[in-house]
């Protein structure tokens, strides 16, 4: 389960965020939406524990596990290398299902730069769900994907976490993700940014 309760977050004088709070209980899934610039970032970052200078609390589980925008892999390690050595724990044979799971069975001793990009995503899946994480943020995972392609990750996306059941966070501009892989959507608006009543 994830609880957020950020009471304010201010670059310098600039007061970016307001109270934002919410919770996501495992196996659910909140997308957060908004104009750009509004602060779906910073939240993710708080979220995440990769930015601690805010007012206000996150409890999140232990294990964790974040899909970007962009794959973010080892290009010096091969598809299986980049699971096992960001993944501690999983031994091989776990982590050549995992492969298998996301479609790329077989590849296992390729390297990010042999892959496609639609096929890094699916390495960079394989990497977050490997590790049983308890949170899963995804952020804007299927931006810049053809509309197919795209169709088909969330697809792969939706299996993953109906067997997994983190409690998810999903980052998107698209309305069209968010009404599809979200449980519930999160809006943000106004400056500072607040959450507009829930749908």
């Amino acid at each position: 389960m994830i609880k957020v309760a950020i009471l304010s977050k201010s670059y310098g004088d600039t007061q970016v965020l307001g109270r934002v709070e919410f919770a996501v209980q495992a196996g659910e899934t909140v997308a957060l939406v908004g104009p750009s610039g509004i602060g779906k970032s910073t939240i993710l970052r708080i979220v995440a524990g990769i930015d601690g200078a805010f007012e206000g609390q996150v409890e999140r589980p232990d294990a964790a596990a974040i899909v970007f925008q962009e794959p973010t892999l080892l290009p010096w390690r091969s598809a299986l290398d980049n699971l096992l050595l960001t993944c501690p724990g999983l031994k091989p044979d776990a982590a050549l299902h995992a492969l298998d799971r996301v479609g790329l069975a077989g590849k296992d001793k390729e390297f990010p730069g042999q892959l496609s990009l639609g096929q890094q995503r699916r390495l960079s899946l394989a990497r977050a769900f490997a590790g049983r994480p308890g949170m899963l943020i995804l952020d804007e995972p299927f931006v810049s994907l053809d509309p197919h392609m795209a169709d088909t990750m969330m697809t792969l996306t939706e299996d993953l976490i109906a067997e997994a059941r983190p409690a998810t966070l999903l980052v998107t501009h698209a309305e069209a993700e968010a009404n599809r892989l979200a449980d519930r959507v999160l809006r943000l608006q106004g400056d500072p940014a607040t959450l507009k009543a829930e749908s």
